[in-house]
């Protein structure tokens, strides 16, 4: 059926204005004032921000971590994320020993296409970077898979790449067209301060962070940053959060590299104080959440550009799996939740004068389509696909586990009071979310190919 979007507020990276969207087979077709189509359903957007969806360019569902199993599976995690006004999913996908790129892939498209709620696509984070799967990159890139995570930590559990791997696969992304992405902390560094805490009987949440500080994520941000000087290939950083990586990030920029930092919400929101809680083992995370100085230096970069995407790195754990380590911070599963709460907390921030509303479309949604060749997605234009959020500016919300659609029994974001809500979400023109309740269906999304770059 088509449909027609009456009298709200558009708002792009650039300009706000009022006008209609008529959708036509799941596409939008048109935008301008006084739309009229025969037999067309009519919304009724007046007083409301008509934006685009949200793409979440990084999440973990349904991922095998330390022994268990992110709490939400597909179908739990895109039904949050249509909740949440996000309707494009990035899923990692982990490449074990052996396999290629395409072949790691399939068994999760095969998992996910049954249960996804909203479109989604797939980073490949590699952990075999053999000369096959170098081999491998443009065609992969051909089959709508550009873009790859290489680990320079977890050495123990077997998916660090050194150096000398993100070297050659920084090479051959610079002749493919594809991107490569970092998490980037030291694990010599982590290691040696696990153990030394561990001897000192230092076991709680608070150590985590401790193990991990500042300096352990900004020494391999700045090595991750010198590698792609090196190569001239562009880099992507995911979950930056410390402020010597947000400068190294800066200066590069400003001496021409193609340097992009994504940073997560539970970054710019919480400060590691988190970890001295009663709580604080449900908030533990790789890299961890940190201090007041680096919070401000993200703030800061996501003012200037520096940073531009916020994703969530999305991969919750029930209360009976984080209580693995309660008495040894070294047994919580690393991970948080987010789909549901990125577009809403980054709209409530510019509702509050923070940043503006237009900043936020660019960093949750017109620059992850661009860095990541969706190019379907992103934008309310002409021939984009009918991804669009109602946003109610009015309304006020407080996060509640009760009121979430994840399949976590808790949530970091508990009592955290919004201004303004996302009332209706609809996903290639098909309303998949409704004042409070998921109304979508489970197999709905679909694949999108993303394009390697030009």
């Amino acid at each position: 059926m088509d449909l027609v979007i009456k009298g709200g507020t558009i708002i792009t990276s650039h300009s706000r204005y009022k006008a209609d969207v008529y959708i036509k087979d799941e596409v939008i077709e048109a935008i301008g004032t006084d739309i009229s189509v025969p037999g067309a359903e009519y919304v009724d957007a007046t007083g409301k921000f008509v934006l685009p969806g949200a793409i979440d360019a990084h999440t973990h569902l349904e991922f095998p971590f330390n022994g268990t199993t992110s709490a939400d599976d597909y179908l739990a995690g895109t039904r949050a994320a249509a909740c949440g006004g996000v309707t494009t999913v990035f899923d990692f996908v982990v490449q074990r020993k052996g396999l290629g790129i395409r072949e790691s892939v399939a068994p999760r498209d095969a998992l996910c296409a049954p249960k996804a709620c909203v479109d989604y696509s797939f980073h490949v984070a590699l952990t075999d970077l053999t000369p096959e799967v170098l081999d491998e990159f443009a065609d992969a890139a051909a089959a709508g898979l550009p873009s790859y995570k290489l680990f320079m930590v977890y050495k123990k559990d077997g998916l660090m790449m050194n150096d000398a791997a993100i070297y050659k696969a920084l090479l051959r992304s610079k002749e493919t067209g594809t991107l490569v992405a970092v998490h980037a902390e030291n694990p010599d560094l982590i290691d040696a301060n696990i153990d030394r805490f561990k001897a000192e009987g230092k076991l709680s949440a608070w150590y985590h962070y401790l193990s991990r500080p500042e300096d352990v994520e900004a020494e391999a941000d700045i090595r991750a940053i010198h590698l792609a000087k090196m190569t001239g290939a562009p880099l992507y950083i995911v979950h930056l959060a410390n402020a010597r990586g947000m400068q190294a990030v800066r200066d590069a920029v400003n001496e021409g590299y193609q340097i992009y930092a994504e940073t997560c919400p539970q970054y710019l929101n919480f400060t590691c104080d988190v970890y001295k809680r009663e709580d604080g083992r449900n908030f533990v995370c790789s890299p961890p959440i940190k201090n007041q100085e680096s919070q401000d230096a993200l703030w800061r970069g996501i003012k200037d550009g520096y940073i531009q995407t916020v994703a969530t790195d999305h991969c919750p754990f029930n209360q009976d799996q984080k209580d693995w380590g309660k008495d040894d911070f070294t047994k919580i599963p690393n991970g948080c939740m987010g789909i549901e709460n990125l577009y809403p907390y980054m709209l409530s921030e510019a509702n509050k004068g923070r940043i503006s509303f237009e900043k936020v479309i660019e960093l949750c949604a017109e620059n992850p389509a661009q860095i990541f060749g969706c190019t379907t997605k992103g934008a309310i234009e002409p021939g984009k696909d009918a991804d669009i959020v109602l946003y109610d500016p009015t309304m006020d919300f407080e996060v509640t586990v009760g009121n979430m659609h994840s399949d976590c029994d808790y949530t970091i974001w508990e009592g955290t009071k919004l201004n303004g809500y996302i009332t209706d979400t609809y996903s290639r023109g098909r309303l998949v979310f409704k004042d409070g309740q998921f109304v979508g269906e489970p197999g709905w999304g679909h694949f999108i190919k993303c394009a390697p770059r030009s």
